[in-house]
């Protein structure tokens, strides 16, 4: 210091305080400081009043500008709080202030003492004001600054405890921590969290913070969490009760070993979450819901929402006090609601509002707990549970207490419901049990007397609920309370009641006791381990960044005396087990004697003494004394510990001679160099003492080698994690500084890969390069060095904030330690080490996981219009890599490439570049991984070479670059080819990218994937630009290098152009052909282009070898190079890399021809190079039309052979052909016109059709060019485009033949008119859409042009010989003139018929449709019953080898004209089996012929012949449904789904081949048809309306003639919901259950149909296998599910229950007897027994039925055993009630048929029975009548006729008919073809239509019944088809007017009719008839 600064500073120290602070000199105001400390260390009163003088100076000092100075003044600072007591508060405000803004982003040591300073104003009780100042800090944009203002909040909370820090106030800081772009203070934020829940536990504060948490977050400290025990307790007190610590230590002596009150004291607060939480104001909200409307409404579901709001609102934690005594009143009338659903809500409401409020609803609970204690009454456990975890929540939240609720307890235990009683007494035995002591002593005089009352209860429930109550009072507060009151009980119960006091009592107080002292000594040894260090950061509480209590306790051991305290021990063991997992790391206390008596006979005892001795020497002969026993042990494996601990023990590690000290550590060097396996916790003991003997000169070389053993004994990772913490705390600088050193060696010996290089490289930053001896930092720098030689460059990442002058040293030293890449190390480790413990290896330096800095903000940022937040995005990213040393993890990057990706394709050009650069970065940051994580960005990344910018391809070859250094270059390969190959990418980007892969390939000697390359480089030598051929070819020269010979000879085969000579030269030099004579197909020379490709790529070789190769032949010569005869080699067509989808996609479908652009021209050349020969492509693209010729010929003639390969090619060779068309060159457009008919041809052998890009690619070009001036090209175009017709489809072809009408060339428009004549010539009138357009052609017969003219009338002179007359329909609106053209033509067109005898126009059109009115729909496209047909493709893509037209064109099926076809009905059977669907409609006509035959026999013989192949038929044709309609949904023609419905139609129009049908069958028919119904795509289909049309036609049909047994058990069984599998197109789950619900709904509608029809079928049904399917429905289903779905109004359950009640009702009691199929006698009992019961019961109560016994005699036991007689004699009686049933059914009008029909069957059943002799009561006609009417039956029986088939011709007589009016039933009414969906119950439907009609008539209240059933069904729609269609069916269903409904007739179907108002008023008519007293006869 100079004189003048100690001049200045002596002047100084006059002035006062105030200006030595503030002087402008800072050595001034340092020194101040200074003084100031030693002023504040020498005070010792707090109340000196210097320390007032001094306390405001501290705000300005602490801000000082010069770091030292600013320093000092903490350090004043310190001295002046440790000096004051709680007075300097006053101060706290602003200095705390200036501390966090000015002092926490200083030097360390500056931080460390400005949070010191904090801790400080805590101690001093301003704990407001330092959380005042956090709240302002954490919030500063520098994030240095945030973090040590968390972590001294971390360390407050630490040291201090919940019971100083409020931790209230620090959750309400943290959320907004968890959000912070520095992963620093994210971090520093978990470990405050996880502090937090060391003492408030994890319950809360997950409660309160989670949710605020990202995912990954919560994860994180879930995982954190695990090692977190609660109990925390503070290790400093507050300077209050500092003070007092001298009194409680002496207290403590007093009382000795008893728990002392300061103990007490200490025991781990238990903070409520309650206190921690925001109370929330739920009375507004409640307001605005509607709440007070809602409890008032008369609708109990309203009521339960409001209060249910109430209870949703009062779920919150912590309410807000109010007002809520209207809200408690209203809950009060609730509770006796009279729905329980609203009570038990209102209950529920109660609970909340008691836990959110506590206190705040003490006066509202004791308000309702009268009605709360009466409400225990209701034994519903949904309310009883409830009301108890309320009345429990009101107690435990403090709402209630014992003293409260006295008055209330004892009027509930004198209620007179025993359960209110005994829950009563329940609900108080728990508030005894969570009550204290003091207020249970309070209380406990009232509640004894009460409970002692309750003992003699009468219910046993109330008396032992007493007993538990008195139990709890005595287990709370002891028996004296119960001493009095026992004396008066009798011995049992005084027994009783001692056993449930002693058995609750004791066991739980010795629980208790045992607990408390386990938590006890776990609390202090985890207080004590964690005493052990001082955490000063909040990130150390995370995983891998807590220091370790072992090392502490390792360091004891060492130094420590032999015999260490049993308490260090367990404290060190309790510690171990938290932190270190691995049981045997950290060594247990051991004593020497304990040593000695291991040691046994190993060691010499005088060794053992020698080694105590206190002279130096003979320690010395002892440890040389004992390397020579050791040396000498033969098992050393097994004393490696005990000798070890010896060493430790004596001489120990604080040997002072050096002498000793060696030959010590050389013992343990040879112990742990030659051990099997040397443990870790010998490393432990020894490693301390190894370290410092590494720190002295003399046993550093002994020491270090010794640190080198234990590192090949356990691995270096081990060994440096131990050294870290203790070089970091010994206080000794040689051993940080040589311990450094060592490293340095160790990593040069050991490598990198097994070291945790994270920890290393921190350990460095923080420790030795902030170290202030320069011997450290210089060994740092070599230890930086040397891991510079192993990671490389990225290391500095890691260093970026180390100092400018450091940084230079380091770059010094990593030029001396270059990079070296991946070595083996000259050292290896004995034991296999885990890969956990390190994460080595190649990719060694840690990656950061950046997945919670991607925020959704950042991601939204991508896609924002604005450029500049999308550029902000991007350089956010950039500074996350910047953040995380450009060292990142792939996970939870997906998002961040999809961001990256979408702006590539920016429209910002610049903003492209930033992202090409961005992308680069990120590959290089993450690595190998980013080739699975970037989800082939690198695609996307490489289409920006496309651009014509050279700045854009110069960013995009750096991002390459980049990512190259990141992933080899083998899985860019993929990639690079797609862009190579992509026809957008300009020259100047495909030159860019060949000049980058010959730079990348350059520097490889071996790269076999470079193979791949070869093609698109092969490729590019044929390129335009000869920028790009000149980089192709240097490219394809390093491929050859890097590839080797023998991989380019296997992959010849691709390579083609001119690339193959220079192959043939690279691989084969020298390489000359033998003289070659090309074949007739090469018809000229090579092209002169050609041959100069050859000559430029020649080198001398080859041009040397020319000479001998010109040859002489035959008439010519012929020259032929390397370069020909490698294309020769080839094939004609290359299609490997075709793709023709995305070809077709591109195509424009136009109708009309427009000429080729220049593009498209230059798009054609491309794909000609891709696809053909050099040779071909040559001649074809050639100006020279010759050269085209030739090209032609050879295309032709290698046609055959080449047709896959046409086909593949077929769009790019047919705008070849436009382009053809397009010029004037006769020659080569015939050559073409020749060619293309062959082409066809071909394609038709091929089974191959157009696609309709191809169809637009050609057709209107073709329709353009049919008008060419040349007659002989008109010609071969018109046959071209009518064998095109045929080919593709006449439907598709029609528009371009149409589009050829609008052409300006007439020529071109007389050809497409002859045309369209040809068209309707040939395939006839039924092509859709085709007559609709004869307007068009009957319109240019008024064109000038004769010809035009001309042609015009011939078509339409074509038109009118087919149709006839009808063709004027179709002309569209004419002038006069044309239309006297016309005529006049239609007139000579009739004549010419005439003449050649062809009939008269449009009468084969007539009479066809007469045959098909006749016959019935026979053929799907000429009857039109289903639909009119377009003719598909004569031969379609797939094999269906048959003749379209031929089919068009035959007029009737019947005479089957075909050769293909088949003959006979066999044939058709396998044809339509095993044949494709087009191949199956000959089969099909064939079969339609033969049933419609067989149908017209009078005699059924044929029918009989069909009958035993129906089922086979049928079960063909349900296979072919699926399949045709499959393909038809490909765009097929619906042709053969048509000719399938209709022949399944005609095979179910005969009842006889319908009943041969057999179940199965019938089941796959119906279940496909319905499939095919619900199908969402048959409507888009072809004819789709008319197919569902067909479909409903046909189901209906098999319901009327199908086996009605099968059709029930068919339906019934289809009831369960469908396999998944058996949908025609897959969907989700939800879209199944939908899709089963509709197919059930139409299943149920064909059941109501069948059913609706059962009363006049019934005798038709197999009853017994209708029953069993029933039988088994219901056992499948269960009571429990039958129960659900009856709750849940299940459609199929109740069509099922309907059915049976149908049955019951038409059968009555004799249903039973059909139960043959069902196990009547199994147990429990079948359901469908209950339901018949059910059933028998509920009809005969509405007298719906005739009683045929007893109706309590439902179950068959319980009928046998009542009834006293024989079986027999129960028959008998049964079978007359059943003829008496008849009997009454003849007497009917209306049911006599049925009973006849039933008297039928019963005489077939019984022929021994003498049915007349039940009839001797009646009249002579009567019986009469029963005989002819049996003798009537029996013949309609015979000729398989039903009752419904045939009205009977008499009607009974009068005189037995009914004497009630004859008033006909709801059948005729109501009887519906299919089931209307709305209606609610089918019983009710079917009950109607079947009611008797002596119960609905005679009165007048019947009537009224009646009307009102009829108005109920006329809301509903009368009928309705399966499914919705766009026209109305014909169900053909007879409809009776109202008038007919009186008359005795039976019609031949079910009747249908509407319920209309006519009726409605017909009744009423006869309602005013029957008031006025006349009933007359309907």
């Amino acid at each position: 210091m100079s004189t003048e600064d100690e001049k200045l500073l002596k002047e100084a120290k006059k002035l006062p305080w105030e200006d030595r602070l503030g002087h402008k000199n800072w050595k001034v105001r340092n020194e101040a400081n200074v003084d100031l400390a030693s002023v504040f260390d020498s005070i010792t009163d707090p109340k000196d009043p210097r320390l007032r003088d001094f306390g405001h100076l501290f705000r300005k000092t602490v801000a000082d500008s010069n770091a030292p100075v600013q320093e000092k003044a903490l350090d004043a600072l310190i001295a002046f709080l440790r000096a004051a007591d709680s007075d300097a508060g006053r101060y706290a405000k602003e200095v705390c202030d200036a501390i966090a803004l000015k002092c926490l982003t200083g030097r360390k040591n500056t931080v460390d003492k400005a949070q010191a300073a904090f801790l400080l104003w805590v101690e001093l009780e301003a704990v407001d004001v330092f959380l005042d100042t956090m709240e302002k800090a954490i919030k500063n944009k520098v994030a240095k600054a945030v973090v040590p203002a968390v972590d001294v909040m971390f360390q407050a909370l630490s040291e201090f405890g919940s019971k100083v820090i409020p931790p209230k106030r620090i959750l309400k800081m943290l959320p907004e921590l968890f959000d912070h772009q520095d992963q620093n203070v994210r971090a520093s934020a978990k470990g405050v969290t996880l502090e937090l829940c060391r003492w408030i536990g994890k319950d809360p504060v997950k409660s309160i913070l989670f949710e605020k948490m990202r995912d990954t977050m919560k994860k994180e400290l879930e995982a954190e969490l695990a090692n977190v025990t609660a109990g925390a307790k503070p290790t400093r007190k507050i300077r209050s009760e500092q003070d007092k610590e001298p009194e409680a230590e002496a207290s403590s002596d007093v009382v000795g070993d008893g728990p002392s009150e300061e103990a007490v004291a200490d025991a781990p607060q238990e903070i409520d979450e309650y206190d921690l939480m925001d109370p929330v104001d739920i009375l507004t909200p409640l307001e605005k819901s509607g709440f007070w409307d809602g409890v008032k409404a008369t609708k109990w579901s309203e009521r339960k929402e409001a209060v249910a709001e109430l209870t949703k609102l009062a779920s919150t934690k912590k309410i807000a006090p109010g007002d809520f005594s209207e809200i408690c009143r209203t809950l009060k009338k609730l509770i006796t609601d009279v729905n329980l659903a609203v009570a038990v809500e209102a209950i529920q409401a109660i609970g909340n509002l008691a836990c959110g409020l506590r206190t705040h609803f003490s006066a509202s609970s004791r308000f309702m707990l009268p009605v709360l204690l009466e409400k225990l009454k209701e034994k519903k456990q949904s309310v009883t549970d409830p009301l108890t975890q309320t009345l429990q929540t009101m107690y435990k939240a403090g709402c209630l207490n014992l003293v409260d609720v006295i008055e209330d307890v004892k009027t509930a235990v004198k209620n007179k419901v025993p359960l209110v009683r005994s829950s009563t007494l329940t609900w108080l035995t728990f508030c005894l049990e969570t009550s204290n002591k003091a207020l249970i002593l309070k209380a406990h005089k009232e509640y004894v007397p009460l409970c002692m009352e309750c003992l003699n209860d009468g219910t046993p429930d109330v008396r032992d609920a007493a007993f538990s109550a008195l139990a709890a009072i005595a287990k709370s507060v002891g028996m004296r309370p119960l001493e009095r009151s026992l004396e008066k009980l009798d011995d049992v119960r005084k027994k009783k009641l001692s056993e449930m006091i002693a058995g609750s009592g004791g066991g739980d107080q010795a629980g208790t006791s045992s607990v408390t002292v386990q938590s006890s000594v776990g609390s202090t040894a985890t207080g004590n381990s964690d005493a052990s260090f001082v955490r000063k950061s909040a990130a150390s509480m995370l995983s891998g960044k807590r220091p370790a209590p072992s090392a502490q306790a390792s360091k004891k051991v060492g130094t420590g005396k032999p015999g260490g305290g049993k308490k260090d021990g367990s404290v060190r063991n309790e510690g171990s087990k938290s932190v270190e997992p691995p049981e045997d790391v950290e060594p247990a206390e051991m004593g020497l004697e304990e040593i000695e008596n291991r040691l046994g006979s190993l060691v010499k005892p005088e060794t053992v003494s020698q080694l105590k001795s206190s002279v130096w020497k003979e320690r010395l002969e002892a440890t040389l004394a004992l390397k020579e026993e050791i040396e000498g042990l033969q098992e050393l494996d097994k004393s490696v510990e005990i000798l070890v601990r010896l060493l430790c023990a004596v001489p120990g590690w604080n040997e002072k001679n050096v002498q000793v000290q060696q030959q010590v550590i050389e013992i343990i060097t040879y112990i742990s160099s030659t051990a099997a396996k040397f443990p870790k916790k010998c490393v432990v003991l020894c490693i301390t003492g190894t370290s410092e003997r590494v720190a002295d000169i003399k046993t550093r070389a002994s020491a270090m080698k010794c640190l080198t053993a234990f590192c090949e004994a356990v691995g270096p990772g081990f060994v440096f994690e131990r050294l870290f913490k203790i070089m970091k705390e010994h206080k000794n600088p040689k051993v940080l500084s040589e311990g450094l050193l060592w490293m340095v060696s160790a990593v040069d010996d050991f490598g990198v890969s097994l070291l945790k290089l994270k920890d290393l490289i921190d350990f460095c930053k923080d420790v030795g390069l902030q170290s202030s001896t320069a011997a450290t930092r210089n060994a740092t720098i070599k230890l930086l060095g040397a891991l510079h030689k192993f990671v490389g460059p990225d290391i500095k990442g890691f260093l970026n904030d180390v100092k400018p002058a450091l940084l230079s040293a380091l770059d010094t030293e990593y030029e001396k330690n270059p990079f070296e890449g991946t070595a083996a190390p000259k050292r290896v480790v004995k034991t296999s080490v885990s890969t956990s413990t390190s994460s080595g290896g190649l990719d060694s330096l840690p990656r950061e996981d950046i997945s919670t800095k991607i925020t959704p903000n950042l991601l939204k940022g991508f896609e924002s219009p604005d450029w500049k937040m999308r550029l902000e995005s991007i350089e956010a990213v950039n500074k996350i890599l910047e953040e995380a040393n450009k060292r990142i993890q792939p996970t939870g990057t997906g998002e961040l490439f999809g961001g990256l990706r979408g702006r590539l394709l920016d429209s910002n050009k610049n903003l492209v570049m930033q992202t090409l650069t961005t992308i680069g970065g990120v590959a290089a940051a993450m690595g190998p991984a980013v080739e699975k994580a970037s989800k082939g960005i690198l695609s996307d990344v490489l289409k920006c070479l496309g651009d014509n910018k050279k700045h854009m391809r110069e960013c995009t070859l750096a991002a390459l670059d980049l990512w190259l250094g990141a992933v080899h270059l083998d899985k860019m390969i993929p990639y690079i080819i797609i862009a190579l190959t992509d026809g957008k990418m300009g020259a100047e980007g495909r030159k860019d990218l060949f000049d980058w892969l010959t730079k990348q390939l350059t520097g490889l000697s071996d790269f076999v994937d470079a193979i791949h390359l070869l093609k698109p480089a092969s490729t590019a030598m044929t390129d335009k630009s000869a920028d790009v051929r000149k980089a192709a070819e240097g490219c394809i020269s390093e491929i050859l290098r890097v590839s080797g010979q023998e991989m380019i000879e296997k992959n010849l085969k691709d390579i083609q152009g001119p690339a193959l000579a220079l192959v043939l030269e690279k691989v084969r030099p020298g390489f000359v052909q033998e003289p070659f004579e090309s074949s007739k197909a090469m018809a000229g020379p090579v092209s002169k282009g050609v041959t100069k490709i050859s000559k430029s790529t020649s080198n001398g070789t080859l041009k040397q070898g020319n000479r001998s190769r010109a040859v002489p032949t035959k008439g010519s010569s012929q020259i032929t190079s390397v370069h020909d005869i490698a294309i020769q080699s080839q094939a004609l067509l290359n299609t490997k890399d075709s793709n023709k989808e995305d070809r077709e996609r591109v195509v424009v479908r136009r109708i009309k021809f427009e000429e080729l652009r220049p593009e498209q021209i230059q798009d054609l050349e491309n794909d000609m190079m891709k696809f053909f020969r050099e040779d071909l492509q040559k001649r074809l693209l050639s100006p020279d039309f010759k050269k085209q010729v030739d090209g032609l010929e050879i295309l032709q003639k290698a046609l055959p052979s080449v047709s896959k390969e046409i086909i593949e090619v077929l769009d790019v060779l047919l705008r070849w052909f436009v382009l053809q068309f397009c010029k004037s060159n006769t020659t080569c457009l015939l050559k073409v016109l020749e060619f293309l008919p062959e082409l066809f041809n071909t394609l038709r052998d091929e089974e191959y059709c157009m696609t309709e890009a191809e169809a637009a690619i050609f057709l209107p070009c073709l329709a353009e060019k049919l008008g060419h001036n040349i007659e002989k090209v008109r010609e071969k175009m018109r046959e071209l485009m009518k064998q095109i017709i045929q080919a593709y489809s006449v439907g598709k072809t029609y528009p371009y033949i149409l589009e050829g009408l609008r052409s300006k060339n007439n020529r071109t428009r007389i050809e497409c008119t002859d045309l369209i004549g040809y068209l309707l010539e040939t395939c006839g009138t039924e092509i859709g859409g085709l007559l609709k357009y004869l307007n068009i052609v009957a319109s240019l017969t008024a064109e000038r042009d004769g010809e035009l003219r001309k042609a015009a009338l011939n078509t339409m002179a074509t038109g009118y010989q087919i149709l006839g007359a009808d063709i004027w329909k179709y002309v569209g609106k004419l002038t006069d003139a044309q239309k006297s053209m016309i005529d006049d033509r239609f007139k000579w067109k009739a004549k010419d018929m005439e003449k050649r005898r062809e009939g008269k126009p449009g009468e084969a059109r007539a009479a066809l449709r007469r045959s098909v009115r006749d016959s019935g729909p026979e053929v799907a496209e000429q009857s039109g019953d289903i639909s009119q047909t377009v003719p598909g493709p004569l031969f379609p893509r797939q094999s269906y080898g048959i003749s379209e037209q031929m089919l068009e064109r035959t007029p009737v099926p019947r005479t089957i004209a075909g050769v293909n076809g088949p003959t006979d009905w066999n044939e058709a059977l396998d044809i339509i089996m095993f044949g494709s669907p087009e191949q199956s409609v000959e089969g099909m006509k064939v079969v339609c012929h033969e049933l419609a035959q067989a149908s017209n026999d009078p005699e059924e013989s044929a029918i009989d012949e069909l009958v035993k192949d129906a089922d086979g038929l049928v079960s063909c044709l349900a296979n072919k449904v699926a399949k045709t309609f499959d393909v038809s949904l490909m765009g097929a023609s619906s042709r053969s789904c048509k000719y399938v419905l209709n022949t399944l139609m005609q095979t179910f129009q005969n009842k006889k081949l319908a009943h041969a049908v057999k179940e199965g069958t019938l089941e796959s028919l119906i279940t496909e048809l319905l499939l095919w119904l619900l199908d969402e795509r048959v409507p888009r289909m072809e004819d789709g309306s008319q197919l569902l049309k067909a479909l409903n036609v046909l189901m209906l049909k098999i319901l009327d003639n199908a086996d009605r047994t099968s059709s029930f058990v068919v339906l019934i069984s289809l009831l369960r919901p469908l396999d998944p599998s058996r949908w025609p197109s897959p969907a989700t789950a939800e879209v199944y259950a939908v899709r089963n619900q509709k197919f059930s709904d139409l299943v149920v509608k064909c059941l109501i149909k069948l059913t609706k029809l059962l009363q006049s079928t019934i005798y038709e049904v197999d009853l017994d296998r209708l029953l069993q399917s029933i039988h088994v429905y219901l056992q499948d289903l269960g009571m429990e599910e039958i129960r659900r779905r009856a709750g849940a109004d299940d459609k199929p359950l109740r069509m099922v229950k309907t059915v049976l009640h149908e049955l019951v009702k038409l059968r009555g009691a004799a249903i039973k007897g059909h139960l043959s199929l069902v196990p009547i006698d199994m147990r429990p009992q079948p359901i469908i027994l209950a339901y018949i019961d059910l059933n028998l019961e509920t009809l005969a109560a509405a007298r719906m039925l005739t009683a045929t016994g007893p109706v309590g005699q439902t179950h068959w036991t319980d009928s046998t055993a009542n009834n006293p007689s024989p079986p027999a004699n129960s028959a008998d009686v049964q079978l007359k009630q059943e003829l008496g049933a008849i009997f009454k059914k003849i007497g009917d009008k209306q049911t006599s048929t049925i009973g006849l029909y039933d008297l039928y069957h019963i005489t077939k059943s019984y022929p021994k029975v003498d049915i007349f002799s039940q009839l001797q009561n009646a009249s002579e006609a009567f019986r009469t009548y029963i005989r002819d009417g049996l003798a009537q039956v029996e013949k309609n029986a015979a000729a398989g006729r039903t009752p419904s088939s045939l009205p009977l011709s008499t009607p009974p007589p009068s005189s037995l008919a009914l004497p009630s009016p004859d008033i006909p039933s709801l059948s005729s009414l109501d009887v519906k073809p299919l089931m209307n969906p709305r209606s609610d119950l089918y019983t009710d439907d079917i009950r109607a239509s079947n009611m008797n009609p002596g119960v609905m008539t005679g009165t007048l209240d019947a009537i009224r019944e009646r009307m009102k059933n009829m108005q109920l069904a006329s809301s509903e729609p009368v009928s309705k088809p399966l499914m919705p269609t766009n026209d109305n069916l014909s169900m053909n269903q007879q409809s009776v007017p109202p008038s007919q409904m009186g008359q005795e007739t039976v019609h031949t179907h079910p009747v249908v009719l509407p319920m209309d108002e006519k009726a409605l008023s017909g009744l009423q008519a006869r309602m005013e008839r029957l008031k006025g007293g006349s009933l007359e006869h309907m």
